[in-house]
């Protein structure tokens, strides 16, 4: 955590949860650290742009904000409460926006969500991450490094965040979509792994519905925010969220095909399954017939009747050229189509 981090933490007194606060004016960061209580003071100056960010606040902390924005009741609870679909909820004067950050594990494609809410208003915005898979350092990275969008206010505050969940969940499809190709190189292995192939599959398909649960409403939250009646993104920015706009829809279709490609693998796996269990039926059908016909001549020379060389040395041999003449005739017919 950065030094004004700390700070930020330990001046936000009012709150029991870690607490993060920035002002900007006139499109420059002025301020970090003050404490929640004076939001409303600050906002008093029609040049001020707020933002603060709370960790797995309670409903007490959240108290605190509704009273210095007026938030409503119903976004508070959206706030509290986990597991909110993405969604972007309009109220008289302020937004609410439920949205999810993801992260793949590299080595076993389990995929963790992180969880995270804000409150937008014209002039401030408020972000309460439910788990620290929100990386607020990178959030703040890239606000610092596009320093000369602030004066767009809030919109620039927003746009920096939706474009990092959306850049997570680009990097998660990608992480998918390498996993998804040594499924592929693992599915015409000369040694069979279908178990080992299954239980991936299952694992990638589980991670693919979570991602995709994740990311197609955000094509809807995006592109209600570009609306001219939310009056959040203007004319400078309309282009950066057309952009996130555009990645999301990327992100969408990537995600629908690596889950059709999935279900392609598991059905091509059976398929190749069924295949070997029938090369494997013809081989043995083929030996069966070999080994049926040793039978059948060595248990006709097994009665206890006369015939042809009964008794003696050269009836022996007979049986034997017959016994080796047939299997012979039989395996070498059956190299010839295949079988063997």
């Amino acid at each position: 955590m950065t030094q004004a981090q700390t700070l930020a933490c330990h001046a936000a007194s009012t709150t029991t949860c870690r607490a993060h606060t920035r002002v900007y004016r006139d499109g420059a960061l002025v301020e970090e650290g003050f404490p929640v209580e004076r939001i409303s003071d600050l906002l008093d100056e029609p040049a001020n742009v707020v933002w603060l960010d709370l960790l797995l606040p309670t409903r007490e902390d959240l108290a605190v904000v509704t009273e210095e924005l007026g938030l409503h009741p119903l976004a508070i609870d959206d706030a509290v409460n986990e597991n909110q679909r993405p969604k972007l909820d309009r109220y008289e004067d302020h937004l609410f926006l439920s949205a999810y950050t993801v992260v793949v594990d590299p080595k076993s494609a389990e995929l963790t969500t992180g969880e995270v809410a804000a409150f937008i208003t014209r002039r401030a915005l408020v972000t309460v991450r439910k788990s620290e898979h929100v990386d607020l350092q990178h959030l703040l990275d890239r606000w610092d490094g596009s320093a000369d969008q602030a004066g767009s206010g809030v919109a620039f505050l927003l746009h920096g965040l939706l474009d990092l969940l959306v850049d997570r969940h680009f990097e998660a499809v990608q992480v998918l979509d390498d996993h998804i190709e040594d499924l592929e190189d693992a599915l015409f292995d000369p040694q069979p792994r279908s178990q080992e192939l299954q239980r991936r599959s299952f694992e990638m398909r589980k991670s693919l519905v979570v991602l995709r649960r994740v990311v197609l409403p955000m094509r809807e939250v995006v592109n209600t925010l570009m609306r001219r009646e939310t009056q959040i993104v203007g004319p400078d920015m309309a282009p950066y969220f057309q952009d996130v706009y555009d990645h999301v829809l990327r992100a969408t279709e990537w995600t629908e095909s690596l889950r059709d490609l999935v279900s392609t693998i598991l059905e091509t796996n059976l398929t190749l399954q069924g295949n070997r269990l029938n090369e494997v039926m013809r081989r043995l059908t083929a030996w069966a017939a070999i080994l049926a016909v040793t039978t059948a001549v060595t248990g006709f020379y097994g009665q206890n009747v006369p015939y042809p060389g009964f008794g003696k040395q050269s009836g022996f041999y007979f049986s034997l050229v017959v016994l080796l003449t047939l299997t012979g005739g039989l395996f070498v017919g059956f190299k010839k189509r295949g079988w063997l």
